[in-house]
């Protein structure tokens, strides 16, 4: 499917005033966006094979249609290079999926982000960050993959801070949202193949996500050890059923290896174990009605097997792993898992010839 729309263009008379007139049309999330000239968006486009009218997604609730060019638009905003292109494509059209729940993920007071999780070749070919500092900065491809999307859901989507997007606090993930798992550091199965994908593919999973919690044990030396500290965080960190993501490193993943353990028991553990008592949560609120006997050993559950995605990455020396929660929509969110088209790396002209195209929708606003 394809529009005939095509982005309005404005005549600047260099870089500087460029940048200078994004931030006046509103078209940036607080930082300097590189200018989306007319040659640099058509390079993004001929990389991934698509017309500038090609529709990637629609967001039903806001009435808004996602198109090739302007997706190519705010990742050139964002400082990616014509190679990331085709991540961002897959990002696009996993979160316009049904199931995803875009619109109410963005609008909510809970302050979730997209969290980009990419598998499989596409990883080593733009160099994305599975290991030390994953979460952090530092690696281009995974810092403006993340903002590409943010950006997008500003300018094309309508997600401004205080008028569609309600968050009552946010969180740094709402600027760039992006990791990709180590999978040559393991002997478990990617996410992308459990999810249903060949493991020779290139994916991306997103999922509607809080900020990454630390699950911090330097002293676990059994699996079961290391992982009743996922579970107490888990519990502990608002019961919310959805989702969760849970983010094994280094140093746990070698303790729970050791010992035989798969995905499938991280994940199993983690189902019986990740609960509170019906006392502790009717103390809490999480249950209405007075605390009756019986209630300190009654745990009712949190996840299913089927919330739990659960990955390796991130760096040597720390015995540290994460715990993402969902949105607090909890299960009106899924997380969808979309192919990544081929790419081969190439080059992106950075001269400007003094014009930029509008990156949202009905030109400047």
């Amino acid at each position: 499917m394809a529009t005939e729309l095509a982005s309005p263009r404005y005549e600047v008379p260099d870089t500087l005033e460029a940048i200078e007139f994004c931030y006046q049309q509103g078209w940036t999330d607080g930082l300097p966006v590189v200018p989306p000239t007319p040659e640099r968006v058509a390079e993004f486009l001929a990389l991934a094979g698509l017309d500038p009218g090609t529709v990637l997604g629609e967001v039903a609730d806001r009435g808004r249609v996602i198109t090739a060019e302007k997706a190519a638009i705010n990742a050139v905003m964002a400082g990616c290079l014509p190679a990331y292109f085709p991540v961002v494509v897959a990002a696009i059209q996993a979160l316009t999926d049904d199931a995803f729940c875009l619109h109410g993920s963005m609008a909510s007071t809970g302050g979730a982000a997209p969290l980009l999780i990419v598998n499989g070749p596409i990883r080593q070919q733009i160099a994305l960050n599975a290991g030390g500092n994953v979460f952090g900065p530092g690696r281009r491809a995974n810092a403006t993959i993340g903002r590409a999307i943010r950006l997008l859901l500003l300018n094309v989507c309508g997600a401004e801070p205080g008028v569609l997007d309600q968050s009552t606090l946010g969180h740094p993930g709402k600027y760039s949202y992006c990791i990709a798992e180590d999978e040559e550091a393991t002997r478990w199965a990617p996410l992308h193949v459990e999810r249903g994908l060949p493991r020779e593919a290139s994916a991306v999973t997103v999922m509607a996500a809080e900020a990454p919690h630390y699950v911090r044990n330097a002293f676990g030396q059994t699996p079961e050890e290391v992982l009743a500290t996922v579970a107490d965080v888990m519990a502990h960190g608002g019961y919310t059923q959805g989702a969760y993501l849970v983010v094994v490193a280094p140093e746990h993943r070698a303790v729970i290896e050791r010992a035989g353990w798969s995905k499938a028991d991280v994940r199993a553990y983690l189902v019986e174990h990740a609960r509170r008592s019906a006392a502790a949560l009717k103390r809490a609120g999480y249950l209405r009605g007075a605390v009756e006997p019986g209630d300190d050993q009654r745990f009712p559950p949190l996840v299913q097997e089927s919330d739990l995605l659960i990955i390796t990455a991130g760096g040597v020396g720390g015995t540290f792993s994460a715990v993402v929660p969902p949105w607090a929509g909890g299960r009106s969110s899924q997380p969808v898992t979309r192919a990544v088209a081929a790419c081969a790396e190439c080059e992106v002209d950075a001269t400007a010839d003094g014009k930029v195209l509008a990156p949202q929708e009905g030109g400047a606003r």
